[in-house]
């Protein structure tokens, strides 16, 4: 895990990869009870019987927002800041969901920062980059 002094030190890792995650299993509870917590009770998502005979695989797949809202989960196992106040999530440029989650899959996170600013007393980072791949 990269341990970072504050904010400000992402800096010099612009244009480079800083890790790769541990592994999180993407199991069919979690699955439910993101529908649950979204209302997106969509049968390829919550009805496993029905998947095994219409979804290619033969199983339900992750919402593609609960994937996204995993990173913050995943990106903890691969940095750290030390001397931070809190962190906000800026949002989210030009997300695509391109490849299907099956529950049961295991995914994990690569992280690049793409480029870096210092603002004020604020330090921010924008342009973080992330990967996931399933497996």
């Amino acid at each position: 895990m990269l341990e970072l002094e504050r904010p400000s030190d992402l800096a010099q890792y612009v244009g480079k990869e800083i890790g790769v995650s541990d592994w999180f299993t993407v199991d069919q509870g979690i699955i439910d009870k993101f529908a649950d917590a979204t209302g997106d009770h969509q049968w390829i998502h919550v009805d496993v019987e029905r998947a095994k005979h219409e979804m290619p695989g033969g199983k339900t797949i992750a919402h593609g927002f609960l994937t996204l809202s995993l990173v913050p989960r995943l990106g903890q196992t691969i940095y750290r800041v030390k001397h931070r106040s809190r962190g906000l999530n800026y949002g989210s440029n030009r997300v695509r969901f391109t490849g299907q989650v099956q529950a049961g899959s295991r995914i994990r996170l690569r992280q690049k920062i793409n480029d870096g600013a210092s603002e004020s007393l604020i330090a921010t980072v924008r342009g973080v980059g992330y990967a996931m791949r399933a497996r």
